[in-house]
């Protein structure tokens, strides 16, 4: 059970991700005044969580246990996938989701067809996930480094 508690490339990225989207609740909080916890459970926004995630498990995985190897070739690979998707895949759903809800608005005007819209954020845009994998990376660093030196 130790050796759960104590996997780094476990919890770093776990840890990344959840204070990324804590940050988010945060952030919004200021901007209206409002603490609005479903947040935390949201996708799409700044920075990206899942790219702070994955850079955060592929930067653990390499400094543990070398550029060289397989597990860091699988979570580099992971990483791209999973940012790829996160800029792409997943924004592009979102900017169909605004068409067809503004199509709807417009179609269907006075007349209620839903009280359900289609979730509108769920990619995020290159500088979100630049800036969340940046983080990712430099909160592992950061930790990696504090552990082995102190």
């Amino acid at each position: 059970m130790r050796a759960l508690f104590s996997n780094a490339a476990l919890w770093l990225p776990l840890s990344v991700a959840f204070g990324v989207q804590l940050y988010k609740v945060l952030a919004n909080w200021v901007q209206t005044g409002r603490l609005q916890w479903r947040i935390l459970a949201q996708a799409g926004g700044m920075p990206s969580s899942h790219s702070a995630m994955v850079a955060s498990l592929a930067t653990t995985v390499g400094y543990q246990n070398g550029l060289d190897s397989p597990v860091f070739a699988i979570a580099m690979v992971l990483a791209v996938i999973v940012m790829y998707d996160a800029r792409g895949v997943r924004q592009e759903s979102g900017k169909q989701a605004r068409v067809l809800n503004e199509l709807l608005r417009t179609v269907f005007s006075g007349q209620p067809i839903t009280d359900a819209e289609l979730k509108e954020l769920v990619g995020h845009t290159t500088l979100q996930v630049f800036v969340g994998c940046l983080i990712g990376i430099l909160y592992s660093l950061a930790y990696l480094v504090a552990r082995d030196w102190f």
